[in-house]
């Protein structure tokens, strides 16, 4: 079986207008905001990480969807893991573009000699930040950057690399298989070690320097992951449409849209835990967080973020039928991302903007470009194999599946 996927000429010049559009916003935002005031400054490049980051921690999810199934023998994914593979092979892109501008925000923003969105750069006499600072300090950040970006975009590349060597390996051979197993393995220990932890406290929560939470790293991680399995559903949704992946049918689409709702259920659950727990302690240095956000301008994308990211799925994805439905769930998987794109917008704008927000055209522009990349560099690598690992261990099993 050898189904091969050739790129549409309608997919093809969609994202490389969406690129277009990304990269048109950009320069204009450059020429106007950058020689604006202090706050259109900050936005200017508050848009490009919150937006960045984003995009890179959904690409990355699915290389741990990818390692999470390959540890728990699922055969489930095997019907459509080139395309978690695609999408985790072209981490090294997004995460070039966001340690480009990590870099740039941590390194080259300033205002009259303060860095306005990471204050931890600039400790000078505030005692909490030099207290924080054996972590939180230039070198620390760029290391870890650095060495985070690399190590995911290695792995990235090795799951697909195992995966088509799969492809040429004598008939029945488990060799390779098991190799993913160990290599999984050992991106969960790195992926623990960063993505649950370290990287959303420096790239994130550090924006708010003296505000902390040790739910942050789940709560973002669960944002990131649901949106990943909602990025993965669109193309499997789209490749079938497309009269590809034959082997796919409704109940693989079926736990597609069991993770989305479930995995809604989950980001609502450390959303209500990091919120309840603060709020039942009522300290001002926590709750002023939350304060901005809930009860300031923000209110109305903080109570949108939950209609859209918890009501939304609860509602429309519980029922049997709608997860079976590829309408249904398409629109729910665009619901989703975007929902999540506006909670990573709420975690990143009101520490230095203030009430000087604004969601306009340059924020939606900049995130035109990333969705134009992400179509255009997945599907260049979708058209590079099979889109059926034919050699695969449990590919029998996942033409079976029932959900």
């Amino acid at each position: 079986m050898n189904d091969r996927f050739e790129i549409p000429a309608r997919l093809r010049n969609t994202s490389l207008g969406l690129i277009a559009v990304g990269v048109l916003v950009l320069i204009i935002g450059g020429v106007t905001k950058l020689g604006g005031d202090h706050y259109e400054q900050t936005r200017f490049w508050l848009v490009l990480l919150q937006t960045s980051v984003f995009f890179l921690l959904m690409a990355v999810a699915s290389i741990f969807i990818q390692a999470a199934a390959s540890l728990a023998q699922g055969g489930w994914i095997v019907a459509y893991k080139r395309i978690p593979e695609a999408i985790g092979a072209n981490v090294w892109v997004f995460g070039l573009i966001a340690g480009i501008i990590l870099m740039c925000v941590a390194f080259v923003f300033s205002v009259d000699g303060h860095n306005p969105i990471y204050h931890w750069v600039h400790p000078e006499g505030d005692k909490l930040l030099e207290g924080k600072s054996a972590f939180l300090n230039p070198a620390m950040f760029a290391g870890f950057t650095i060495v985070t970006i690399a190590l995911w975009s290695f792995f990235g590349h090795k799951f697909r690399a195992l995966s088509i060597a799969q492809e040429s390996a004598p008939k029945n051979s488990t060799k390779i298989y098991w190799n993913m197993v160990k290599w999984s393995a050992g991106f969960l220990l790195v992926y623990a070690l960063t993505q649950m932890s370290t990287t959303p406290w420096m790239w994130i929560m550090s924006i708010d320097a003296h505000w902390y939470s040790t739910m942050f790293s789940w709560y973002t991680f669960s944002s990131a992951f649901v949106s990943g399995m909602s990025v993965i559903l669109l193309f499997v949704v789209y490749l079938k449409n497309q009269g590809n992946l034959e082997i796919v049918n409704k109940e693989h689409v079926h736990d597609l849209g069991k993770f989305m709702f479930a995995f809604s259920i989950f980001w609502t659950y450390t959303w209500f835990a990091q919120y309840m727990l603060i709020w039942y302690s009522n300290i001002p240095e926590e709750t002023t967080y939350f304060k901005m956000r809930q009860q300031g301008p923000y209110s109305m994308i903080w109570y949108s973020v939950f209609i859209i990211n918890f009501i939304m799925p609860i509602l429309i994805l519980m029922a049997r039928p709608s997860k079976r439905n590829y309408f249904t769930v398409s629109f729910m998987a665009l619901v989703i991302i975007f929902g999540h794109w506006l909670d990573f917008y709420i975690m990143t704008m009101p520490g230095p903007l203030g009430s000087h927000w604004t969601l306009g055209w340059y924020e939606l522009g900049i995130l035109a470009g990333f969705a134009g990349l992400m179509m255009f560099t997945v599907s260049r690598t979708l058209t590079k194999a099979s889109l059926v690992p034919n050699n695969h261990p449990l590919l029998k099993e996942a033409i079976l599946h029932q959900s």
